[in-house]
């Protein structure tokens, strides 16, 4: 159900919006972790619905507008945010749709195309890592100083580690203190390729501060379990046409995690931007747009 923008869902509220003519295919835009609907950019949403589709996009539980949750009270998992996607495109009336997932958002995109095939028309996984892959034991190998396994995909760079430990304000932080802590994540995200513009980062995080009922309540998606969600094996059952869209300088998923996802899926296609981090900045909304367009039928 939806009233006034928001989604009724087990006991929660999620906020959603629809971007163009809901007669045209939909497009449902699921963000990563922590992160909010809003973060898909304005630009590229308008993209998206000049070039026909009808783009809807969501807050996560606990990001946004969306509902807050007492974890420890009321513990969650990723396959749960998954249902939650499904929820979303239910109240929007929207069938089959095309998913596009950003980061986490790209696993559960891909873990609904193996589980609700009828629903994905195609999948587009962004800046994502292939369904079961456990980059938190990666990480935690790397700080104990252990050697990767073998054939184990690699983990965030070091510099990102870095970063992420002090990402987040604390408590009741000033909108002033919580730039000063994330702006420097962003600029590892970023990557060292493609020029940084630091204010456009720090309008989004003034947006994403103006707007979250708790900026803190999205470090509950670190403590979600991957319980149920699958592994790499099970992409093999993906029939929906996949586009795999990477950066050459993604700090959180190094490139190879995106060759490993186009390989699992039979007749992926793998694009990789160049100088491209773990962001979407404004210099590549066009080459987003058209890629996802190309994908999900005739530009119009």
């Amino acid at each position: 159900m939806q009233e006034n923008n928001f989604v009724r869902t087990g006991g929660l509220d999620l906020w959603a919006e629809d971007v163009g003519d809901p007669a045209h295919p939909t497009v449902l835009l699921i963000m990563g972790a922590q992160a909010q609907g809003v973060q898909w950019p304005d630009g590229f949403v308008r993209r998206l619905a000049d070039g026909g589709r009808r783009v809807v996009r969501y807050d996560h539980r606990d990001t946004g507008r969306s509902s807050t949750v007492d974890f420890a009270a009321h513990p969650y998992t990723v396959a749960d945010l998954a249902a939650d996607a499904l929820a979303v495109l239910d109240a929007f009336d929207a069938g089959p749709a095309h998913l596009v997932g950003a980061s986490l958002g790209g696993v559960i995109a891909q873990r609904l195309a193996v589980t609700h095939p009828d629903r994905v028309l195609t999948l587009t996984s962004l800046s994502s890592q292939p369904l079961g892959t456990d980059t938190a034991a990666a990480v935690r190998r790397v700080m104990e100083g252990a050697p990767p396994l073998p054939g184990e995909l690699p983990p965030p760079t070091p510099e990102l580690l870095a970063a992420l430990v002090s990402s987040f304000a604390g408590p009741g932080a000033s909108l002033e203190e919580h730039l000063a802590a994330r702006l420097p994540l962003w600029r590892v995200l970023h990557g060292p390729v493609l020029p940084f513009d630091a204010e456009e980062y720090r309008e989004l995080e003034r947006r994403a501060y103006a707007r979250a009922r708790d900026p803190r309540a999205a470090l509950n998606h670190a403590l979600a379990g991957a319980a149920g969600l699958g592994g790499t094996v099970d992409l093999a059952a993906v029939a929906a046409p996949t586009l795999v869209v990477h950066g050459t300088e993604d700090p959180m998923f190094p490139p190879a995690h995106a060759e490993a996802t186009a390989s699992a899926i039979a007749g992926a296609r793998l694009v990789m931007i160049e100088g491209l981090g773990h962001t979407l900045p404004s210099v590549v909304h066009d080459r987003l747009a058209e890629e996802i367009l190309r994908h999900t039928g005739p530009v119009r």
